[in-house]
């Protein structure tokens, strides 16, 4: 599941078929020429899946709760880097450096992780999740870092709003929409070999 939803660029949820494809894992082990985009590595990706794992599957429209990324009432605080090169890896805080999809993509994850009221037990992400679609707007190669510190009852939700609108000029939006998913036809438990 996780190939499929990386190959065509969507989050987890967005992605349906048999129940095996939440549950089996692969190892690839392959290269790519230096320099490839990452919209090439997700062709190629795609056509590992279709010629090693027999792939079929069709996209269509569903209505579904997610949360939509969105700029803050004024401008956003941040802005793209020239180049690709990290600007501020060593400041302090939660570092991010990549495209406002990606980001959205690791807001999903970061959004399931449930308040904690005892700070020697760990917390962990729980598995449903619902997607957080980018629509900011904004394009480009982001780095930044984000100063977040957990409260003892207070959701990642609540800390992650809070850390979006003061630092980022970013918000979280709830609403429901219709969303691209991926419904997986057809696929080989076992691929084929080179």
């Amino acid at each position: 599941k996780r190939l499929v939803a990386e190959a065509y660029q969507l989050q987890m949820d967005q992605v349906l078929g048999p129940s095996w494809i939440d549950q089996n894992e692969y190892d690839i082990d392959a290269k790519a020429s230096a320099g490839a985009t990452k919209e090439q590595l997700a062709r190629m990706l795609r056509s590992l899946l279709a010629e090693r794992f027999h792939l079929t599957q069709h996209i269509e429209k569903r209505e579904m709760r997610v949360y939509t990324l969105v700029v803050d009432k004024g401008e956003p605080k941040i802005r793209p880097i020239d180049g690709d090169k990290p600007a501020n890896a060593a400041a302090g805080g939660f570092h991010f450096h990549g495209d406002l999809r990606q980001f959205a993509d690791l807001l999903a994850v970061q959004l399931t992780i449930p308040a904690t009221n005892d700070p020697s037990t760990p917390v962990r992400a729980s598995t449903s999740r619902i997607p957080v679609l980018d629509k900011t707007g904004m394009t480009g190669i982001f780095d930044f870092n984000v100063d977040m510190r957990p409260e003892l009852g207070t959701d990642m939700f609540a800390g992650w709003q809070r850390a979006l609108h003061d630092q980022l000029g970013l918000k979280i939006e709830s609403r429901k929409e219709q969303v691209d998913v991926m419904v997986v036809d057809q696929a080989s438990k076992i691929p084929s070999e080179n």
